[in-house]
């Protein structure tokens, strides 16, 4: 449960600690006083959207902690993101909203993205606004809310993985169907587009060899005058002899003497060895320069290659590898449109048996969340009796559609207000205070079924007076027995039965306007619920009235739960 809410400038409230008991708190206060604003920093704590406009005027940033006790280490949002509650079962968490946008936001000191802070508060806290109620007014949250309460995950799952199946057949079939005119131009456009890659007769790799080979041919003349040089220095021409005619000439000059030392017999080897190098040397270059053989026309189709490689690259890929890509990619497009004929009736077979897959498990679908409709009709007529609605009738009316993401079944819930009168929609007869009421028991029916520990209602009894205001008070001290309830209300009949009350109350400082929580004892709360009662003008009769209120609490405890 959450203990301690501690609040730094967040909008009028310069600084609030506010120690949370269990059981039912309520927190009451003039219009304006600042009670949303505690709603505000508990959803910003819990990671919800907390713009820099929250962010008290002259301050840099904005801070909200909240302590929560009892945490089970077992919560799945824990486990996720590697947080453990203290050995006391404590959890801490903590949110610091700056002036530039950014948050800072941790856990039991560890640091946490503001989006895994949702996902482990909303584990820990859920806040139930002053709108809730209007949700009931959208029927598509109708059936969300019968999943949550039959806890369809397992059913709803095997039914989306059937229909996921289906809709992938069917996209394959759509793509396959086009009319018949666009077919013939897409295909005349995948041919053209074949024809022109096959006779350009790609090879992979050729590109890099024919940049080098134009190259190399761009500059011919330089490259034979190279080699003729090099040629004519090691090998010589009719006129005169080159190196290797002058080493030989040398290697002869030493051979009558080399025996006589063998230094000379070492400088004549090495003469040897030269003459065998440069003699190599000299057919090799001589070998080079008769295989190359300079062509204008060669150049020319070398040229040509190149212009035509660039005019392809510009419409069928980067590279000569990703134009023979795509050219696989048009074969297998028009051999798929070429046979789309066979492939329709495979797939359309396909389709058939992944039809009767989903209307199975669309069929046990429809039957767990019938079976799971009857149960929450009865629990929903048994809260709303406890809210002093006993004439009221609930319904949940089932009707088929095509088979969608979420199932084959149209759900909406029905009422009958008064008695004689025929179910029909909530969004077409309810009123504000009937939509109040039956949101309250919806919420209470799902909290049973979850492992939150804290409920928080912001305002919920909107449109509620009277003996109804007396019944939603009564309601929510019985779910205050299970969950700590946390309740935001102008009512004196819910503040009354409160176990611990809170008074938000505003007031000015030094030329600024602040807001604190004070938790009321008993005179204080019985002059809180005569303000609320007769307003500003707090009479005798209306502090004694407010004290039977109180007396009258204190009897429901003591006959309902002692």
């Amino acid at each position: 449960m959450l203990e301690l809410l501690h609040i730094e400038n967040i909008a009028v409230i310069e600084s609030a600690d506010i120690s949370f008991r269990p059981g039912f708190n309520a927190l009451t206060g003039e219009t304006g006083a600042g009670k949303s604003i505690v709603i505000d920093a508990m959803s910003a704590v819990l990671g919800g959207r907390a713009s820099r406009e929250l962010i008290r005027t002259g301050a840099d940033k904005a801070f909200v902690s909240a302590v929560f006790s009892q945490v089970p280490s077992t919560l799945p949002g824990l486990a996720d993101n590697g947080v453990t509650p203290d050995e006391d079962g404590n959890l801490l968490l903590q949110r610091e909203i700056c002036g530039d946008g950014k948050n800072v936001c941790r856990a039991n000191g560890r640091p946490l993205t503001v989006t895994q802070l949702r996902q482990i508060g909303g584990e820990l806290l859920n806040i139930h606004g002053q709108h809730d109620g209007q949700q009931l007014l959208d029927e598509e949250q109708h059936g969300a809310y019968l999943d949550r309460f039959g806890r369809m995950e397992a059913p709803l799952a095997a039914y989306r993985s059937a229909y996921n199946a289906m809709a992938a057949i069917r996209d394959q079939i759509r793509s396959l169907q086009m009319n018949e005119a666009e077919k013939a131009r897409r295909m005349d456009s995948l041919r053209f587009q074949i024809d022109e890659l096959e006779r350009a007769e790609l090879v992979p790799g050729e590109e890099e060899e024919l940049n080098a080979r134009r190259e190399l041919l761009r500059n011919g003349e330089k490259y034979i005058a190279a080699l003729s040089g090099a040629d004519y220095c090691l090998s010589g021409d009719d006129n005169g002899a080159g190196a290797v005619s002058a080493i030989r000439e040398a290697e002869e000059a030493l051979r009558g003497i080399r025996t006589l030392s063998d230094e000379l017999g070492e400088l004549y080897k090495r003469l040897e060895s030269i003459r065998c190098e440069v003699y190599d040397l000299a057919e090799t270059i001589r070998d080079k320069r008769a295989e190359f053989a300079f062509s204008p026309a060669e150049l020319d189709a070398a040229e040509a290659r190149t212009d035509q490689l660039y005019r392809l690259k510009k419409k069928y890929g980067a590279t000569v590898e990703d134009m023979i890509a795509y050219l696989e990619q048009c074969r297998s497009e028009l051999d798929a449109m070429e046979t789309a004929d066979d492939t329709l009736i495979l797939l359309n077979g396909k389709l058939k048996k992944a039809e009767a897959v989903v209307r199975a498990a669309s069929a046990e679908l429809t039957q767990k969340r019938k079976a799971a409709a009857q149960a929450l009709e009865q629990r929903i007529q048994s809260e709303l009796r406890d809210l002093d609605m006993n004439k009221v009738r609930f319904a949940i009316e089932f009707t088929e559609k095509e088979p969608a993401a979420d199932g084959c079944d149209v759900i909406r819930f029905l009422m009958s207000a008064n008695a004689g009168e025929d179910l029909r929609p909530i969004a077409k007869i309810a009123s504000g205070g009937e939509l109040a009421r039956i949101m309250l028991a919806l919420k209470n029916v799902l909290a049973e079924q979850e492992s939150i520990a804290t409920l928080v209602f912001d305002e919920v009894d909107t449109g509620v007076s009277g003996r109804a205001a007396q019944k939603v008070a009564e309601k929510l001290t019985q779910v205050a027995r299970h969950k700590q309830v946390l309740c935001v209300t102008h009512l004196p009949q819910l503040a009354a039965m409160a176990d611990t009350h809170f008074s938000v109350e505003k007031g000015e400082s030094g030329g600024r306007t602040f807001t604190r929580v004070i938790q009321l004892d008993r005179e204080a709360r019985k002059a809180e619920l005569a303000r609320i009662t007769g307003g500003s003008q707090v009479t005798p009769a209306l502090l004694e009235s407010a004290g039977e209120l109180l007396d009258q609490a204190d009897a429901y405890r003591k006959q309902h739960f002692v």
